[in-house]
């Protein structure tokens, strides 16, 4: 992943150079590039600033995907190999992993292998390989589910008696230190959970407990929306922490501050690869439902990938990362032509439920909600150099509160929209907060931002202003609309550049 982000940033660098005289460059006023194209970010009032997302996907950007050495390989027998697949995976399974959590790679070779139920990794260290296009994965006969799950066990867990009050009274956003009562019995380098809770007082001053009624609403309530971000603790100093990711969401006194505890998550795997394959449904028509729901899913999982994989005819989507899914990054995979109705709970081409997630270099076509988050993701996470075509709806954060997203380069003939989406769902309302669009293209976009705790951002867009949804609401930040030449063209590949550089 490293070596092919310094491909992008290459032409990232090059981009502003083929502008013409009359597509002067201009600067976001809230991040500047020097001419050391080092990063300068300009706080509001509050010391808010923009997040750091360079440190998303794989290993945090620290590592490269590994190429896995092959340790297995079948052949497509034409008929049901799903048990045959299985028993392979399970095989790589028993066996020791390597000092990197590595047990090694099975390839399918090229053929049609046929799956009448669902393939299932549950343990770290395994890549499942094809040899691109011509090796298939089909989703034979009926019934919704996953074609392939990669998933661990359990839950995050706090660690009993660690939990730590924050005593800053307002830790802004992009924020990466912040004061505790004590730092006893803390230490570099430990798991913790930055800890946002829910309270009543600030659902109402988001207006989340008065939602139009409509069909099954649900007011918005504060034990929900206790927030977990998965950080580490880079160093202290005195009662000072330091941690490894951006606070995505301020912490404020007046509602309730934060706390941190330390935490584990046994079950969760890692070092999954899924690359180089083909995924397809079969179907009975163009609404058919009863098929192929999600291509690849992932949950309960870190630090693993998906890669140059093709998915066809699935009703949901070709990636669906999970809330336990953290460092994951999707590159270089499309989804194709889903098959299903286009109504509500279709169609979410890549969808992000998890943290620290990168979805880079990505198509999609005919979806509906093709880079999209759930509720209560806790960011960051980054859709990057991603196109949509033909798109049936809208990308961006889907409902309920995602924090924490940067849509850089994205190109729809759709729209992207961040609003309260009111009632719609059983009562979506604010859908994201400090989510940021960088020098994206679309037909269409809303950018709204919430009553309080943050702002959403419209920098550098090409495509028509729309209201949104609901009326009153108050308007986003939007800086450069319709306007040529924003520098740097990507956000994201400088904010890795700088960290590579100064680390």
């Amino acid at each position: 992943m490293i070596n092919q982000l310094k491909y992008f940033l290459f032409i990232a660098i090059l981009i502003p150079i083929g502008l013409s005289a009359q597509q002067a460059h201009w600067q976001s006023a809230f991040v500047k590039m020097n001419k050391d194209s080092s990063l300068i970010y300009i706080p509001d009032a509050k010391g808010n600033i923009f997040p750091d997302f360079s440190k998303v996907g794989y290993h945090a950007n620290e590592k490269v995907i590994p190429q896995v050495k092959v340790v297995k390989e079948l052949s497509a027998t034409g008929d049901d190999d799903q048990q045959k697949i299985q028993a392979a995976i399970d095989q790589l399974s028993a066996m020791p992993a390597d000092k990197n959590g590595i047990r090694g790679a099975l390839l399918l070779k090229a053929g049609e292998y046929k799956i009448p139920g669902s393939l299932r990794i549950t343990a770290g260290g395994i890549v499942l390989r094809g040899e691109g296009g011509q090796t298939k994965l089909i989703a034979t006969g009926k019934g919704q589910r996953k074609l392939l799950a990669a998933a661990g066990k359990g839950e995050l867990e706090e660690l009993v008696g660690t939990r730590i009050a924050i005593t800053t009274d307002y830790v802004p956003v992009g924020a990466k230190s912040f004061e505790l009562s004590t730092t006893e019995h803390l230490k570099k380098g430990d798991k913790i959970v930055v800890f946002r809770p829910g309270t009543a007082n600030w659902i109402a001053d988001l207006k989340m407990d008065q939602i139009p009624s409509g069909t099954g609403t649900r007011q918005w309530v504060a034990g929900d929306y206790n927030l977990q971000f998965e950080r580490v603790i880079t160093a202290i100093k005195g009662k000072t922490i330091y941690i490894d990711q951006p606070v995505v969401m301020a912490m404020e006194t007046k509602y309730g501050g934060g706390e941190i505890f330390r935490c584990a998550f046994s079950g969760r795997i890692a070092e999954v690869g899924v690359e180089n394959l083909c995924l397809e449904s079969e179907y009975t028509s163009e609404t058919d439902e009863d098929h192929g729901w999600d291509a690849i899913s992932f949950d309960k999982i870190e630090n693993s990938w998906v890669s140059n994989v093709t998915s066809r005819y699935f009703g949901y989507s070709c990636v669906n990362l999970g809330q336990g899914s953290k460092n994951i990054t999707v590159s270089n995979s499309k989804c194709l032509a889903p098959k299903s109705q286009v109504i509500g709970g279709r169609r979410y081409s890549f969808n992000n439920d998890g943290q620290l997630n990168l979805v880079i270099n990505c198509y999609a076509s005919e979806g509906r909600h093709d880079y999209v988050t759930g509720a209560k993701v806790c960011g960051p996470n980054v859709f990057f150099n991603c196109i949509a075509e033909n798109s049936k709806g809208d990308i961006g954060p889907h409902h309920r509160w995602a924090m924490g997203t940067l849509y850089d380069n994205i190109t729809t003939d759709g729209e992207i929209n961040i609003q309260d989406r009111g009632n719609w769902g059983t009562g979506h309302g604010w859908a994201g907060v400090n989510q940021v669009l960088w020098n994206c293209k679309v037909r269409k976009a809303a950018v709204q931002s919430p009553y309080v705790s943050g702002q959403n951002y419209s920098i550098g867009l090409i495509g028509e202003k729309i209201q949104g949804r609901l009326d009153g609401r108050p308007d986003g930040i939007w800086e450069g609309h319709n306007k040529a030449g924003l520098t740097p063209v990507s956000l994201y590949l400088l904010q890795v550049k700088n960290t590579q550089k100064y680390k």
